[in-house]
């Protein structure tokens, strides 16, 4: 295995865009609304969120090596476990893999230390409140994605919606938005859907490690009522986006985004196997990806036509 093949794999680095559609949307937020664009701070911008997200999934690899529940989940009959397997699997030292992973969070650093320079210090705010979620959301003492009651959850929505939508906004502009706020909504409830409907893989193993997530402590049937709840706020913080103004009329299209998951739901029952929620993993991604995308889409035409 590369190098490169090697850092891909042990970071997940194929989900990256879920962290970086959040940063385009904030930049092209300040693009339509106030004619601002700065093409240096934005690709730092993009280079950071990028590292800290990276960081937030090997960290999170890190401490549920280091509680048990990977392993856990390795050797739980059926469950399928969502982690890099490098810890669990005997790939990658412990070490080295701790060394990649502080290594990510110095990039991150950085990238915000020479943004606060040019853009000032309310950008070591976003990116110290998304580091230490990052790093808090199985960490102990306050272990997020352990708890149970919800506190993943907003971990999530804040770090994969508000905190880069606004922040890159601010970068570029200087100025806090409820705009980019509301903005943040839609995508960030997806994203928040993905990393919930993957707990429904491994429940079972994360019970027997003390992980308390939602799906642990509501059991599947009312899991998934909640999974399908998030899924509906998501689209109807992106219509109201429409009425407000915040996007562009066209950008309705984006609610067809949602009818390859709705469907995805419509085969399940109220207790299925770990496998079954493999196509609404996958469903969920693609959604908060699609739509992601169309809003990018929308603001950039409008943009231009403006």
């Amino acid at each position: 295995m590369n190098k490169w093949t090697l850092f891909r794999k042990a970071s997940r680095f194929q989900v990256i865009p879920v962290m970086l559609i959040p940063v385009f949307l904030g930049a092209l937020g300040a693009f339509v609304w106030k004619g601002e664009f700065h093409p240096i701070l934005f690709m730092v911008t993009l280079i950071g969120a990028g590292a800290a997200h990276l960081f937030s999934n090997m960290i999170n690899d890190l401490w549920d090596y280091r509680s048990g529940a990977d392993t856990a989940a390795k050797n739980t009959p059926e469950v399928i476990s969502t982690n890099s397997g490098f810890l669990a699997g005997g790939i990658m030292s412990e070490k080295a893999f701790a060394r990649l992973t502080w290594s990510l969070l110095g990039i991150a650093v950085l990238c915000g230390v020479v943004l606060s320079l040019y853009s000032g210090w309310p950008v070591i705010v976003f990116g110290g409140l998304g580091g230490l979620i990052a790093y808090f959301y199985v960490a102990p003492p306050i272990q997020f994605g352990y708890r149970g009651k919800g506190l993943s959850e907003l971990a999530i929505l804040l770090s994969f919606g508000v905190l880069p939508i606004m922040g890159s906004y601010y970068v570029q502009t200087g100025d806090l938005s409820l705009r980019s706020a509301l903005l943040s909504m839609p995508i960030g409830l997806l994203t928040t859907l993905v990393l919930f409907n993957h707990h429904f893989l491994h429940w079972q193993a994360d019970k027997q490690a003390g992980k308390h997530t939602l799906v642990v402590v509501w059991g599947e049937k009312r899991a998934l009522r909640f999974s399908k709840t998030l899924l509906a706020l998501a689209y109807v913080f992106l219509v109201l986006c429409i009425v407000m103004g915040i996007l562009p009329a066209y950008a309705i299209v984006a609610l067809l985004t949602a009818i390859p998951l709705y469907r995805v739901y419509g085969r399940l029952k109220e207790h299925n196997a770990p496998a079954a929620y493999l196509p609404l993993m996958g469903a969920s991604l693609q959604a908060s990806i699609r739509c992601g995308l169309v809003m990018m889409a929308a603001l950039l035409i409008q943009g231009i036509l403006q």
